[in-house]
């Protein structure tokens, strides 16, 4: 065999040596390599912004009030607006768990932010709140999250039987979900939850995503309202 042809040989028996040595290091690197997919939440636990939907939780107000006295009932409870649904907060969500508190100290609030969003959450310590908890998770600003809160509330249709009950009404929490269906076309079963407390109904929480479209969620399911039926108050307020 002639000294060129033997050179030739080893040389690609080298590179096929060298290949499959490579190969191997690449799976072994792939298998060692972090899938971000499969981040668990607590590694960003915390870090404004990363988070997967928001969940929009609307409270039912007459239930909130009932057995207030007139002594504490405060703006919500006392005031001359006969309050429904409210917004108690828009909360950015993990697909399992929640951040919070992500920023320390929080932002103040300026009085005007506060006092804007009286009509939809109508307790300044509330809005307050919300913002201290669930707003700095969100990665907005103040103004950039309270907007956020208004077009999600503007997103999501209550159903006009529940404006403005004027009397107690016993109902099927299935009902109360089924209204909301038919009044929010997009809108899935596994995308909205029924709160209820005491045998009262409490709050009705929808999924969003990010920009605020309809989405579905596992983790809501864990808080339903198992009850059979419950009970709205009537509003409080007003003429």
């Amino acid at each position: 065999m002639k000294a060129g042809t033997r050179l030739r040989r080893v040389a690609e028996v080298t590179a096929r040596i060298v290949r499959r040595c490579l190969f191997g290091a690449g799976l072994i690197a792939a298998a060692l390599q972090p899938s971000l997919a499969a981040e668990p939440p607590e590694a960003r636990n915390g870090v404004p912004g990363q988070f997967d939907f928001y969940v929009l939780s609307l409270s039912w107000s007459p239930t909130y009030c009932a057995g207030r006295s007139s002594a504490n009932a405060g703006m919500q409870c006392g005031g001359g607006r006969p309050y429904a649904f409210v917004v108690h907060g828009l909360w950015p969500q993990y697909e399992w768990g929640y951040p919070s508190d992500c920023l320390s100290p929080p932002p103040r609030l300026p009085r005007k932010t506060v006092d804007g969003m009286l009509d939809l959450m109508p307790s300044p310590g509330l809005v307050r709140h919300e913002w201290n908890k669930h707003g700095t998770c969100s990665g907005l600003d103040a103004a950039g999250y309270f907007a956020a809160v208004r077009s999600a509330r503007d997103a999501v249709a209550v159903p006009p039987a529940f404006a403005a009950l004027a009397a107690p009404v016993t109902i099927a929490p299935a009902a109360v979900e089924r209204a909301f269906l038919t009044a929010n076309p997009g809108l899935k079963a596994d995308g909205i939850s029924i709160l209820c407390s005491r045998g009262r109904l409490s709050e009705v929480r929808v999924c969003l995503t990010k920009d605020l479209k309809f989405r579905t969620c596992q983790a809501l399911e864990r808080s339903a309202c198992r009850a059979a039926t419950v009970v709205m108050p009537p509003v409080r307020g007003g003429s």
